[in-house]
């Protein structure tokens, strides 16, 4: 199958792409990356980073995939995907075990992106499956059948701000963690943690799990405090994390409550540009390693 296919021509018409489109701008991985996008602590810009990473390596004519796995599914919401209760949805493709491309929905405004999308379903889910048989490797499993017959260079999953079944189904399918951290008090607070999960899935349920990429966000360039947090997660993870921060904008903040990403939203701002410069170095180092 073509490479630059995400799907096969018989697929229906609301997932065909056309093929022949230029060649990507942003250097594509050898082999596709998928990525988890995870942080213990809530509000530190992970949903925001999730679906604007996704929204700029698709502008640079990469094919990507976002999995909201978050049952509050701003993901889905960021991107323009309608995700009301009875929505073939992450739950399915989880606990029913339906193929994902029978939930992947196209984002409306960037040609490239899909999602899969997320319904408070997803809120049962780890109920649903606490007595299943590898409960632990669903979205790995989901993935791989996907895989046989489709293709993407990126898989972007956003997940809950919590370390339960559904963070560890994700962290179990990824060979890649995104952390984002906000330039705020408490900047590595719940960090800790992860690390030790993201240690426990490497010993026992998945040994290619490796923390690749830090992105610093909500970095105020006027505070001693940004330049001094940005300074020690550096010194934490001196080669993870990128040179982009993402710096604290309104336009950011604004996006999501039009269902657009700020690369949709606005552009020429500050945050959109940030984010785009983020992905690039993204897909910069993923030619290289992966």
């Amino acid at each position: 199958m073509d490479e630059f296919a995400i799907i096969e021509p018989e697929a229906p018409d609301d997932l065909a792409i056309d093929v022949s489109r230029e060649t990507p701008t942003l250097p594509q991985p050898l082999s596709p990356r998928i990525m988890v996008v995870a942080n213990q602590k809530g509000g530190v810009g992970k949903t925001t980073t999730a679906v604007n990473i996704a929204a700029g390596l698709a502008q640079g004519g990469l094919k990507v995939m976002v999995i909201d796995i978050d049952p509050q599914g701003n993901a889905s919401t960021a991107l323009g995907i309608e995700h009301d209760e009875g929505t073939t949805s992450t739950y399915e493709c989880l606990v029913d075990q339906y193929p994902i491309i029978d939930a992947l929905r196209r984002c409306p405004d960037i040609p490239g992106l899909w999602v899969l999308p997320a319904t408070v379903d997803l809120a049962g889910a780890e109920v649903g499956l606490v007595a299943s048989v590898s409960r632990e490797t669903r979205m790995k499993d989901a993935l791989a059948t996907f895989f046989e017959k489709y293709y993407v260079d990126y898989v972007i999953i956003d997940c809950p701000p919590s370390l339960g079944l559904l963070t560890l189904n994700a962290l179990v399918a990824a060979q890649e963690i995104l952390i984002p951290i906000q330039c705020e008090y408490y900047a590595l607070e719940g960090v800790t943690q992860l690390l030790r999960t993201i240690n426990l899935v490497k010993g026992r349920l998945n040994e290619e799990l490796v923390l690749s990429t830090v992105l610093l966000t909500m970095y105020d360039g006027r505070t001693n405090l940004s330049s001094q947090v940005a300074a020690e997660v550096r010194r934490h993870f001196e080669r993870e994390t990128l040179d982009t921060v993402i710096p604290r904008s309104v336009r950011v903040a604004e996006a999501p409550s039009y269902g657009q990403t700020v690369l949709s939203y606005q552009y020429n701002s500050v945050g959109a540009q940030a984010y785009v410069e983020a992905a690039q170095e993204i897909a910069e180092r993923g030619a290289k390693s992966f």
